[in-house]
């Protein structure tokens, strides 16, 4: 087998299974593990995987993304923790935009509801969690639906959000890099983020450590532009310090 259909191969098991095992894919393709392990150096350094122990998992960029199912089934033990340390950080905050996505839907679920909250998103799913609750007011932004994670975006969605003044955004990404910022696959989801932004007074990223170091299509707002950062263990004291170093508080839950 040629090495370009090799690294297909192994490119297209991560797309569909959301990671790749360097043994099982060694076996699958009768080649030396070292083999896949180089493959997987060279798909990493082109930027369509990120190599993790014993693997990788796909980049997600202008071709390729996950859904929600896949999300809201991966790292949930460190997406929830993520989610109750971000919630944490509700303070005084009466509107809340929260973004599109499993882990910012978490931490609308883990905001504490004694008090009246009014709960700004283009996400359906979080819209619904959020209006069992007699305390929230749910203003989900119209616009179209992306299939892919449930969300509207377009001109709708963000002239919406051009006409308030937000007390605190949760905001995801599909990457996260001190060279380049926060960054999403699609540019419409990513304008949808980046007028969230402008429209909050104090803005915290929300995300699990394999999507720092990662760098996707469309970048819609910088790391100094955000108050925290909440994220898992897995991301190193180190590394945590080189983000705070542009400014936001880094938290590992």
């Amino acid at each position: 087998m040629r090495a370009e259909e090799r690294k297909r191969r192994i490119l297209a098991r991560a797309r569909a299974d959301g990671r790749v095992d360097v043994v099982e894919m060694a076996q699958e393709l009768g080649v030396a593990p070292e083999t896949v392990r180089r493959d997987l150096r060279v798909l990493d350094e082109h930027g369509l995987v990120r190599r993790t122990h014993g693997g990788g998992i796909p980049v997600e960029s202008a071709g390729f993304e996950t859904g929600l199912r896949f999300r809201a089934g991966s790292h949930v033990p460190e997406k929830r923790r993520i989610a109750k340390a971000a919630a944490e950080r509700l303070d005084d905050a009466e509107t809340v935009f929260i973004d599109e996505g499993y882990t910012p839907q978490l931490v609308a679920e883990a905001l504490p509801t004694t008090n009246p909250l009014t709960i700004i998103t283009a996400s359906l799913p979080t819209a619904a969690a959020m209006s069992e609750h007699p305390s929230c007011t749910v203003l989900l932004l119209g616009g179209r639906v992306r299939g892919h994670t449930l969300a509207t975006v377009d001109h709708w969605t963000t002239r919406m959000l051009g006409e308030m003044v937000i007390d605190l955004a949760y905001i995801g990404a599909n990457g996260i890099s001190r060279e380049h910022g926060l960054t999403t696959p699609d540019p419409a989801v990513g304008a949808v983020k980046a007028k969230a932004l402008s429209s909050a007074r104090r803005k915290i990223f929300v995300g699990v450590h394999t999507k720092f170091g990662v760098s996707s299509f469309h970048r819609f707002a910088e790391v100094a532009d955000l108050e925290a950062i909440v994220t898992d263990s897995g991301l190193s004291a180190h590394e945590a310090h080189r983000y705070a170093l542009l400014g936001p508080k880094v938290l590992r839950a």
